[in-house]
């Protein structure tokens, strides 16, 4: 949510981060309508103050025992004209709401410009593309071989965009997600949080998936929605909270289900796990002041790009330009690991600064050390990693011409022994 405070004092500026995200400006129709508000606040307030002196005159007249009819037929008239006032002011004020609510986030100075994502900068790249003897596989080709990736049964009882992973995958899969818990606890620093994962309206809200971006999560029929991260949940830990900043920063992790429609990508990545409707993901959240949002962004994306280190995988990391971020961020590093089964570099984490926008939604302050009063926390998320992509990469990258696939050397201690996935039986 934006602040008005700031469009009045700096409308030039806020039209001005629209234009990155290449939207229109709009300053000037929104201050339109907060001027109307405030005049109908303030109109409505001379009829209070009217009414109370009224209020008193009356009093005194009739202690006075003197007539007080005129008096009362003009606080009568009053109370009509201020319930008018009072409509129009909320009346106002929530088409303020509605007009501010479904606005993106400015982007910070230092995003690029640009439509897509053909404008997003490389900063860095970390490891080599390995080399094969042999044409390598997709994970497609390599899951299914052995059976360990059925699409058909999951086809049968779930429809499209879901899988069934089975022995040697659904392990790896496990292995992965304990391995990236364990790198972000016990390193990193995180508390490790098991959440919900059906969410009530405000909580999306909170995070900025509401109103606009409903069509893309899963609603129940009792209305709850499921999560489509567990940043959800874990944002929503502090909201309607006011936290003393001698305890910032506070940084969650879990590791989650998440569920998303793909309402917007018909035709995408229809082949394979890459973009399925359930998903399993480490997250990762953290709650600071606004003076150290920006150290903490670098920190939550070196610690996803440290899981890849781990892992021995190549990847790069980009930022995102203001048309192709999401609508909370104010800044987004997206991490890409190669997979070589695709000969293209695939987003397996995105990690977002979103500055006090979604703690404005939610009321999430802290009490600083120094001064009076509260101001609103800096809220960031970062995917830690995306558990399935993740998977995917381990088995194009570490593949054998054979179809067996070497497990790497960091995951060893959570595959019971097993060094290998066996290739496919001839």
């Amino acid at each position: 949510m934006h602040d008005i405070r700031f469009i009045r004092e700096y409308p030039a500026a806020f039209d001005a981060g629209l234009k990155k995200r290449n939207l229109a400006p709009l300053s000037a129709e929104i201050l339109a309508i907060d001027t109307r508000r405030r005049a109908a606040i303030t109109e409505s307030e001379g009829i209070q103050a009217r009414r109370k002196t009224l209020s008193q005159q009356i009093g005194m007249a009739k202690r006075k025992g003197e007539p007080a009819d005129a008096l009362m037929a003009e606080v009568a008239a009053l109370e009509e004209g201020l319930k008018k006032g009072e409509a129009l002011a909320a009346e106002l004020d929530a088409e303020l709401t509605r007009r501010l609510e479904v606005l993106p986030n400015l982007p910070a100075g230092d995003v690029p410009a640009g439509s897509d994502e053909t404008a997003n900068v490389e900063v860095r790249r970390h490891g080599n593309q390995r080399n094969f003897s042999f044409a390598p596989k997709d994970h497609v080709a390599l899951g299914e071989a052995t059976g360990e990736m059925d699409f058909a049964a999951a086809v049968k009882i779930s429809g499209s965009r879901f899988v069934f992973l089975k022995s040697h995958l659904a392990k790896l899969e496990r292995a992965l997600a304990q391995f990236m818990l364990d790198l972000h606890t016990i390193e990193g620093g995180y508390t490790e949080v098991s959440p919900p994962l059906l969410v009530k309206d405000a909580a999306v809200y909170g995070v900025g998936q509401l109103p606009k971006f409903a069509e893309d999560m899963f609603h129940t029929d009792n209305g709850f929605w499921l999560v489509p991260t567990a940043e959800v949940p874990l944002t929503n830990l502090v909201n309607d909270t006011v936290l003393d900043e001698k305890d910032l920063p506070l940084r969650f992790t879990a590791y989650t289900p998440c569920f998303r429609s793909e309402a917007g990508a018909a035709g995408k990545d229809t082949r394979g796990i890459i973009r399925v409707h359930q998903f399993p993901k480490v997250e990762m959240v953290s709650i600071t002041t606004p003076e150290q949002s920006a150290a903490e962004h670098e920190r939550m994306t070196g610690r996803a790009e440290e899981v890849l280190k781990r892992l021995g995988l190549a990847f790069r990391t980009i930022v995102l330009c203001g048309g192709d971020m999401g609508p909370a961020s104010r800044k987004t590093y997206d991490i890409e690991v190669w997979l070589p089964g695709q000969t293209a570099y695939r987003e397996i984490s995105s990690c977002s600064n979103c500055g006090d926008f979604q703690a404005r939604r939610m009321a999430a302050r802290f009490r600083p050390k120094e001064g009076k009063g509260t101001r609103f926390v800096h809220t960031l998320n970062g995917s830690g990693l995306a558990v399935g992509r993740t998977l995917i990469a381990v088995l194009e990258n570490y593949q054998n011409e054979d179809g067996s696939v070497t497990i790497p050397e960091a995951l060893k201690p959570y595959m019971g022994g097993l060094t290998t996935i066996p290739a496919p039986a001839k």
